[in-house]
């Protein structure tokens, strides 16, 4: 099965796919574009996962991801860029990924605690790649922008979840 880039956005104005891949001046106005989309959705995954569940947050996941692919892609023709820094629409609909299973990791920490080492584990794994997600980017077009945050994300949370049970071993 070939991937192809979604042909739905082409009828959108450039003005709303840049916009909305960039969340607004948010990813062409601050340094460090990535980090502020993560942050973003962090704060949303703040607000949404514990009220969504398992259930909620993948089925969010998978159609924000599915729309994420479609529009970074078109956005990635409109800007004449390959995966431009500046869109981070990605970033932002992968992170609620990182906090599946909310409820065993928020009752052994504070929250804020939860979402600064779950922010943190994914810029780590979103920047460096590892475990085979850089091979992610060479899917094709929005495909490769949007499918390797999202592996980010879930590597980001198993490594949050032995985190957490570490702690609970040791401090249990």
């Amino acid at each position: 099965m070939r991937l192809a880039q979604p042909s739905w956005p082409k009828i959108l104005p450039t003005w709303f796919v840049v916009n909305l891949a960039t969340l607004g001046w948010i990813g062409r106005k601050l340094p460090a574009p990535g980090t502020w989309g993560s942050l973003i959705g962090t704060a949303f995954a703040a607000m949404f996962v514990p009220r969504f569940g398992v259930a909620g947050v993948i089925g969010f996941s998978v159609v924000a991801g599915y729309l994420a692919v479609a529009v970074c892609g078109e956005a990635e023709v409109r800007l004449g860029k390959q995966d431009p820094g500046e869109v981070i629409l990605d970033e932002f609909v992968a992170m609620p990924l990182c906090f599946l299973g909310w409820s065993s990791l928020a009752s052994g920490w504070p929250t804020w605690v939860v979402l600064a080492v779950g922010f943190a584990l994914f810029r780590f794994f979103d920047i460096l790649k590892p475990v085979g997600i850089s091979r992610l980017q060479a899917l094709p077009a929005g495909w490769g922008v949007v499918v390797d945050d999202l592996a980010a994300a879930v590597a980001a949370c198993v490594a949050l979840h032995a985190v957490n049970c570490g702690w609970v071993m040791v401090a249990g």
